[in-house]
């Protein structure tokens, strides 16, 4: 785990020496800083708060902060940060909202040193002025951001964002009076301390909320920000408009991200979950790492530079209780490991690969596909810098044309937009996708959805009701033809005709000849699937029903009689098989089809095979039996890649099936699905999708920036109450330009000149006027 090799860094009249060294603290760190030169690291965390010396060969703990038999939640620190113009001044943010200083050089064992409590929910983050030294930053859960002088006794200014909760702040670099603030609901907001009323400047950094963001220590216009999108971006704000200049595509959310000192292009990142190492990027690369430190076991929570001149250490504390020192020297470089080629499909089914020049120059022997060569290569050559660390390699990229006659995804856009999910009984919606699919000729996904209706229709529809919607042939408990002896042979009546008789079609009437496969009973696992032949039985004893070729709404439930003779004795509710059946199934020849075109009961015969009042096991099968079969039919579409049909299905059948999949599952499929209909921008879809899901990581997504905040049309200040009426002005926000009342709904506005009202008003007035209603002279137009 540790490795020997040595770094010595010339820093000034002073030196960093050191190696890759770990050692185990009390409890989980939640953030970690250091001193000003190096010396030393503080770690906070609910149960600890210590400071370790950082010497050659290992951490040396110096002092416990946490003193008291019982230590207050003062102690339990969210954020910690050690001033970097006063080696003795440490501020950290209270999990229960408080700000607090430290002094190290009180004499007493308790270093507290002062405390502000003007905060109403937990302070995510505090931070120090990097010149002035008794200017102390935080940002809350609360959505307020506190500016404190620590030679006062409370907060000297407050800022509202007018937003979320506050999840970073972070003082510039060169800018005396700017700070930086990042929100939850992905915007960030620029301020100047002078001005405590109004953010300078806010843009939306992220689509999602935004964890951190640093500023570049040298260049004075570069922000970098992380969040919960997975992505770390860059941004030039000395435009008039923040100008996203880099974007770094993560494997998870981001957590933290720190500048690389004397690196222009290099920042480290961590995560907030599930991924535990610690990236160095090159935001010019920004697809692969350009270090990795792969030392935490747990998820790492704070990072820091052991010193701002010094690029090759890097200290960081993890919820494996561990805080570990690592250089640069001995991180793993993914570009060694990583293949240069690249593959991409497009929207349409199109297929781009990259590969190396040499491997495609090789391939001289290969022959064009029919139709012509499709294959369109691009050489891209880039002149070698030579402070980018990076091997050099050249490629090729050949792009792989699909058919569009054969490779359409019109099907996609139409069965998303066809398909009823909810709002009717469960199976009309089955019916309509089925229809659906088979009028975009997909006839196995329509026989899915009918097949799904049979499997999990309601059994109070009766247990006949499914199947005789199709004008097939009914599912009725038939009889084994084990079970009948030779005496109980049908007789064959060949000059008997019956006017009602019904006919069984030749491609649903037949008999196994195979009795031992198709042996199922009751009590068995699956169901019969016995049917009697043309001359086996006469139909219409057991079906008595009018057979025509009417729709199904056209059709009337029918309900068999309980009897189909009078009976001969009383009737059990477990008669015993009689003895004339209890022949050998060897004893019981088949009856041929051809041999007679009628066959009859005989009266002798008919109580044993039809008066009895009780079937032979239940018509319905319980919903749970055919669970593992819709499992495993799910799991084939979405393997298949129609994804679309596994969620689908999941909505429809709902509870039904939903516990049958695991969650992580049924996520990877929705997040699928939905990301599919972003790019198709079938957004109302997609939202439908995000409702209908139980997901709790779904349901979230369209939840998130959510709050409208707005400003009054008149005096241009924020609206901060819920009303209509501005606090300030005391004028209506949103009057409508046509009819002067308050709009409280739909609300449509000219972006030229601001003016607006009630949707349907404005598009009447702009049916015969151009100009404004407001009588600006603006000459508005509704698209």
């Amino acid at each position: 785990m540790e490795k020997m090799s040595r770094v010595t860094t010339a820093l000034g009249s002073s030196s960093i020496t050191g190696r890759t060294m770990f050692c185990h603290l009390d409890a989980p760190a939640n953030a970690i800083s250091v001193c000003r030169d190096a010396a030393q690291v503080v770690v906070a965390g609910r149960n600890i708060f210590k400071i370790y010396a950082l010497e050659e060969e290992q951490f040396v703990e110096k002092l416990n902060l946490r003193v008291g038999r019982k230590p207050s939640l003062n102690f339990s620190c969210a954020d910690v940060m050690w001033h970097q113009m006063e080696e003795n001044l440490l501020a950290t943010a209270a999990t229960n909202g408080a700000v607090v200083t430290w002094n190290l050089g009180k004499p007493s064992r308790n270093k507290q040193d002062q405390l502000f409590t003007e905060h109403k929910r937990t302070v995510n983050k505090v931070c120090f002025h990097p010149t002035e030294a008794y200017m102390l930053l935080s940002g809350s859960q609360d959505g307020f951001m506190k500016c404190f002088d620590l030679r006062k006794k409370e907060s000297v200014s407050t800022f509202s964002g007018q937003s979320e909760s506050v999840r970073d702040v972070q003082f510039s670099m060169k800018d005396y009076f700017t700070f930086a603030a990042s929100f939850e609901n992905g915007n960030v907001q620029l301020w100047d301390i002078r001005r405590p009323d109004r953010y300078e400047r806010m843009f939306t950094a992220h689509t999602g909320p935004v964890f951190c963001c640093d500023w570049h220590p040298d260049d004075r216009g570069w922000l970098a920000t992380g969040g919960r999108d997975k992505m770390v971006k860059v941004w030039d704000m000395t435009t008039n408009r923040a100008k996203e200049i880099y974007c770094v595509q993560t494997i998870a959310s981001v957590a933290r991200v720190k500048w690389r000192p004397e690196k222009k292009f290099h920042l480290a990142t961590c995560s907030m979950m599930v991924d535990h190492n610690i990236y160095v990027w090159d935001i010019r690369r920004p697809f692969i790492p350009f270090a990795t430190f792969e030392e935490h076991k747990d998820v790492t929570t704070g990072i820091v530079w052991r010193h701002q001149h010094d690029p090759h250490y890097l200290l960081s504390g993890s919820k494996d209780s561990t805080l570990y020192q690592h250089m640069f020297k001995d991180a793993t470089r993914p570009v060694d490991k990583a293949n240069p080629e690249g593959l991409c499909f497009g929207l349409m089914g199109d297929l781009a690969f990259a590969v190396n020049e040499s491997l495609v120059s090789s391939d001289g022997g290969r022959k064009p596909y029919p139709g012509g060569d499709r294959r369109y290569p691009f050489f891209s050559f880039k002149k070698p810098n030579p402070t980018e660390q990076f091997a050099h390699v050249s490629s090729a990229l050949s792009v792989f044309e699909t058919d569009l006659d054969s490779s359409r995804m019109d099907w996609f856009v139409k069965t998303a937009q066809l398909y009823l999910l909810s709002g009717k009984p469960f199976t009309e919606l089955c019916d309509h996708n089925a229809t659906v699919a088979r009028e975009l000729k997909r006839p196995q996904v329509s026989t899915t959805w009918t097949m799904l209706r049979i499997m999990f229709s309601d059994p109070a529809l009766g247990p006949n009701h499914s199947l005789s919607k199709l004008g097939g042939l009914p599912l009725m408990n038939s009889f084994s033809m084990k079970e009948m002896g030779p005496e109980s042979r049908l007789e064959r009546c060949k000059g008997e005709s019956r006017q009602d008789n019904i006919h069984l079609e030749p491609g649903n009437s037949h008999i196994s000849n195979n009795n031992e496969e198709n042996e199922e009973t009751e009590g068995s696992d699956g169901p019969t699937e016995y049917m009697f032949g043309d001359a086996e039985l006469d139909d219409d004893d057991l079906y008595p029903l009018e057979h025509d070729n009417q729709t199904v709404a056209e059709e009337p439930v029918y309900t068999l009689p309980p009897e189909a003779f009078q009976l001969r004795h009383e009737i059990i509710d477990n008669p015993s098989v009689p003895e004339h059946l209890q022949q050998d199934k060897a004893d019981s020849p088949h009856v041929s089809g051809n041999e007679a075109e009628v066959a009859c009961l005989t009266p002798i015969e008919s109580f044993s095979l039809i008066s009895i009042s009780q079937p032979l096991y239940s018509p319905h099968l319980h919903a749970n039996f055919f669970c593992p079969i819709v499992r495993e039919m799910l799991s084939h579409y979405a393997e298949r890649g129609d994804v679309q049909m596994a969620v689908s299905v999941l909505i429809v059948l709902g509870e039904k099936i939903r516990k049958e999949i695991d969650d992580l599952t049924q996520e990877h499929w929705y997040m699928s699905y939905i990301d599919l209909l972003q790019r198709f921008e079938l957004w109302n879809v997609s939202n439908e999708v995000i409702k209908l899901s139980t997901c709790s990581a779904i349901t979230c997504l369209n939840q998130t920036s959510t709050t409208l905040h707005i400003n009054c049309s008149n005096c241009k200040r924020p609206m901060s109450n819920k009303g209509w009426i501005c606090d300030r002005c005391r004028q209506c926000a949103s009057a409508c330009a046509v009819c002067h009342h308050v709009v409280k709904g739909l609300f449509v506005w000219c972006q030229g000149c601001s003016h607006g009202g009630h949707l349907e008003h404005i598009m009447n007035w702009l049916k015969n006027n151009s100009h404004c209603p407001a009588g600006c002279g603006h000459l508005c137009e509704y698209t």
